[in-house]
């Protein structure tokens, strides 16, 4: 079985994250990810996607481990391309998907749920972009798409504390469209794909087509920046002390170089 389970249900296509303890993002998941937006895709009948996490966790970030294998700034960068062209095509489906949210959203997380077009999340549930804590920076577009939901002065505090908020304010600064909640989630997600999945499948797709014309051109550019960024900041000796002592469960000593 892979990192993504699959199940349709009134033409709504069901997508659950299942790689335990946290649902991390490999690039496993990332890869089974893609092939079931192929899968979609090609069943015409499929007019929405609820995506949510198994167990205690929507997604709990990126695996470090695995992160912590690569040896070239190139090959961080193309990890951090690779999971923004990923996202990209999320952002840009011609269906949408809803992100149920409970436990937590955290690094890669909350950026794949921000790749999402409507996040449903439990008042409880944390959301954020902790990497400066590990000393590195989101690799995922989060830089880019935080300060579009929350503002730029809000995107600053959480980016640059590491910080999570409660899926309360999330709804409060506009990062989801609802809360719920703890045992509500899935069945809002569910119900609102519904609604959606009622209408004609030719107005929806077209929808989808329009909205994304609202972003700027300069969004693509700072997607690309972060990349580079991404990549050289992995390679400094604070991201090797930050990664290392967030696998330890120890506080980063940080010399910033």
């Amino acid at each position: 079985m892979g990192a993504i389970a699959y199940e349709t249900d009134n033409n709504v296509a069901y997508l659950t994250i299942t790689s335990p303890p946290a649902n991390a993002l490999s690039s496993t998941l990332l890869h089974d990810l893609a092939e079931q937006l192929d899968h979609i895709e090609k069943e015409e009948h499929i007019k929405a996607v609820v995506i949510k996490g198994n167990g205690n966790f929507f997604s709990a970030g990126a695996d470090i481990k695995e992160f912590t294998s690569l040896q070239n700034a190139s090959d961080y960068q193309s990890l951090a391309e690779r999971g923004q062209q990923l996202f990209d095509r999320m952002e840009h489906f011609s269906v949408p998907i809803i992100a149920a949210i409970h436990g937590a959203a955290l690094g890669g997380g909350l950026e794949l749920a921000m790749a999402c077009h409507i996040r449903i999340v439990t008042e409880n549930a944390k959301l954020g972009l902790p990497e400066l804590n590990l000393g590195i920076i989101p690799g995922f577009a989060g830089t880019q798409r935080l300060p579009n939901y929350v503002g730029r002065q809000k995107a600053y505090e959480m980016i640059l504390t590491g910080e999570p908020i409660s899926g309360r304010e999330a709804y409060e600064f506009g990062l989801a469209n609802h809360v719920t909640a703890e045992n509500d989630v899935f069945e809002k997600a569910m119900n609102l794909a519904e609604k959606i999945a009622a209408k004609s499948k030719l107005t929806i797709n077209s929808v989808m087509r329009l909205i994304p014309y609202a972003k700027t051109e300069r969004f693509k550019a700072g997607v690309q920046s972060e990349a580079r960024e991404f990549a050289e900041i992995f390679g400094s000796m604070d991201a090797k002390e930050g990664v290392q002592a967030f696998i330890e469960k120890r506080k980063p000593n940080f010399k910033d170089q």
